[in-house]
Protein backbone atom coordinates (compact mmCIF):
# COMPACT_ATOMS: atom_id res chain seq x y z
CA UNK A 1 0.00 0.00 0.00
CA UNK A 2 2.97 2.37 0.70
CA UNK A 3 5.75 3.11 -0.87
CA UNK A 4 9.14 4.18 1.47
CA UNK A 5 11.80 6.10 -0.18
CA UNK A 6 15.28 6.72 1.86
CA UNK A 7 18.01 8.98 0.11
CA UNK A 8 20.95 7.23 1.38
CA UNK A 9 23.10 10.37 0.41
CA UNK A 10 20.90 12.56 2.75
CA UNK A 11 20.59 9.89 5.55
CA UNK A 12 22.97 10.71 8.64
CA UNK A 13 22.05 6.76 9.80
CA UNK A 14 20.64 8.33 13.37
CA UNK A 15 17.62 5.59 14.06
CA UNK A 16 15.43 7.86 14.70
CA UNK A 17 12.98 6.60 11.93
CA UNK A 18 13.36 3.00 13.53
CA UNK A 19 12.64 4.13 16.84
CA UNK A 20 9.43 6.37 16.14
CA UNK A 21 8.34 3.45 13.69
CA UNK A 22 5.39 1.82 15.50
CA UNK A 23 5.19 -1.37 13.20
CA UNK A 24 9.01 -2.21 13.50
CA UNK A 25 9.18 -1.68 9.26
CA UNK A 26 12.83 -1.15 9.78
CA UNK A 27 15.84 -3.10 9.80
CA UNK A 28 18.42 -0.24 11.03
CA UNK A 29 22.43 0.21 12.10
CA UNK A 30 23.50 2.59 13.94
CA UNK A 31 25.65 4.97 11.52
CA UNK A 32 24.23 2.77 8.20
CA UNK A 33 20.64 4.08 5.90
CA UNK A 34 17.78 2.36 7.68
CA UNK A 35 16.46 -0.67 5.28
CA UNK A 36 12.50 -0.86 5.04
CA UNK A 37 12.68 -4.59 5.15
CA UNK A 38 8.74 -4.80 6.57
CA UNK A 39 7.28 -1.96 4.05
CA UNK A 40 3.96 -4.12 3.58
CA UNK A 41 3.61 -3.56 7.45
CA UNK A 42 3.95 0.13 7.27
CA UNK A 43 0.71 1.51 7.87
CA UNK A 44 1.65 5.05 6.14
CA UNK A 45 1.75 7.23 9.42
CA UNK A 46 4.27 9.26 8.26
CA UNK A 47 6.19 9.83 11.88
CA UNK A 48 9.51 8.36 10.23
CA UNK A 49 9.31 11.09 8.08
CA UNK A 50 8.35 13.64 9.98
CA UNK A 51 10.99 12.85 12.74
CA UNK A 52 13.68 12.70 9.69
CA UNK A 53 15.98 15.45 10.51
CA UNK A 54 17.71 15.10 7.44
CA UNK A 55 14.37 15.20 5.48
CA UNK A 56 15.59 11.29 3.91
CA UNK A 57 12.60 9.74 4.37
CA UNK A 58 9.58 9.70 2.11
CA UNK A 59 6.35 7.56 2.72
CA UNK A 60 3.92 7.62 -0.42
CA UNK A 61 0.83 5.56 -1.31
CA UNK A 62 1.93 3.25 -4.35
CA UNK A 63 0.11 3.66 -7.51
Amino acid sequence: MYQISVVTKWCKGCGLCADFCPKNVYDFTMGHPPVPAREADCIGCKICELKCPDFAITVEVKK
